[in-house]
């Protein structure tokens, strides 16, 4: 299948810079895992014969080139509730908490312990200052705020999920780094210490504390470079705290992994599925709102908490779509539907009033 980095031209940028890192593990490393064609140097996706094909890289990037957008920016404000220290400290050490940094970053409290996913706190996910896609709002938190960290977990290296800046500002604030394959290597160029990183293949788990963590699969690719592309692992998530089970998407087009998951790990009680940056021209890598419904029942999870959506603009898509289709659907099927503000706090098994927070904005 044609691969390129959905909706924005970070390949591009990032080829004209140095010191761009590249994921380097060793072969023997590499060939132990299912994902890896040594012959190639590179991961690859399960096979999927429904695969739906992507357009051409040419066509995708005249698209792009050429092509106006319209709705892709809000006009209005994204509400978002600020957070503080004693805000953060006054949740219960006793539950399992998520709050929402924005597009696919969340900041957890598990039993008192605070994680990161896929934490982005830059102006623009891209390798420079000055162009690419910016934020449409500001985090919840600052990013000198964030309390010291128990551990970080990343999906993939794509720059709206893994932010140089980001991680250089946490260096010294993060106890342990959990990655897919390959992944650990930016990490280390970026001067993360590296005993302090795990790296993962699909399936495999590990306990950190009280935390139980699986990575598993996920349709997707890899590369922050023109010449890196899929040289590291992406992945799904089980985060698992007493007795709460938490999974997070990752990136993803739809597949029958989904099912598999739902098989291989206990009942998931809510589900951080992405919805957005979709588009006919790339369906291979990331789920139309339809789809994202229907890989949460595959799951077979409590509650469908949509992330990866309101605070970059990646495809053509108008920025509300992804909400209004699945919160239809949702109340159409009887789902169990969350969409938080920037810098809500949810509790894992408490009830709360779900609010369809972007109705009336423009």
């Amino acid at each position: 299948m044609k691969r390129f980095t959905c909706g924005c031209l970070l390949p591009i940028f990032s080829a004209l810079l140095p010191g761009a890192a590249q994921a380097q593990v060793t072969e023997d490393d590499l060939v132990r895992s299912p994902q890896y064609v040594a012959r190639e140097h590179r991961f690859q996706n399960l096979p999927n014969p429904d695969l739906k094909p992507n357009r051409s890289t040419w066509d995708i990037w005249s698209r792009f080139f050429f092509e106006s957008k319209q709705g892709t920016v809000p006009i209005d404000p994204i509400p978002v509730r600020m957070l503080d220290k004693a805000a953060l400290d006054a949740l219960d050490n006793a539950s399992s908490h998520i709050i929402r940094l924005g597009h696919s970053s969340h900041l957890l409290k598990l039993r008192g312990k605070w994680w990161l996913i896929d934490p982005v706190f830059g102006p623009r996910a891209s390798p420079v200052t000055w162009a690419g896609p910016q934020r449409f709002h500001q985090p919840p938190i600052a990013l000198e705020d964030v309390p010291p960290i128990e551990g970080l977990i990343l999906s993939h290296d794509h720059y709206d999920h893994l932010d140089v800046p980001t991680i250089e500002a946490l260096k010294g604030r993060v106890k342990r780094y959990f990655v897919p394959l390959g992944v650990g290597q930016h990490l280390r160029s970026w001067g993360v210490p590296a005993d302090s990183i795990e790296e993962f293949d699909w399936w495999q788990e590990r306990k950190w504390g009280e935390v139980t963590l699986t990575a598993a699969p996920a349709q997707h690719f890899s590369g922050r470079t023109l010449w890196d592309r899929d040289r590291t692992l992406w992945a799904s998530w089980s985060v698992r705290s007493g007795s709460d089970h938490i999974f997070y998407s990752g990136d993803s087009g739809y597949f029958s992994g989904f099912k598999t998951i739902r098989e291989r790990l206990p009942r998931i009680d809510i589900a951080l599925m992405e919805n957005g940056a979709y588009d006919t021209y790339w369906p291979a890598v990331h789920m139309q709102p339809e789809e994202t419904v229907q890989a949460f029942q595959d799951l077979g999870a409590g509650v469908l908490y949509l992330v990866h959506n309101s605070t970059f603009d990646l495809a053509f898509h108008g920025w509300r779509d992804p909400l209004e289709r699945v919160a239809a659907l949702a109340k159409e099927r009887g789902i169990h539907l969350a969409t938080p503000e920037i810098g809500e706090v949810l509790t894992v098994g408490k009830p709360r009033e779900n609010r369809h927070w972007w109705e009336g904005l423009r």
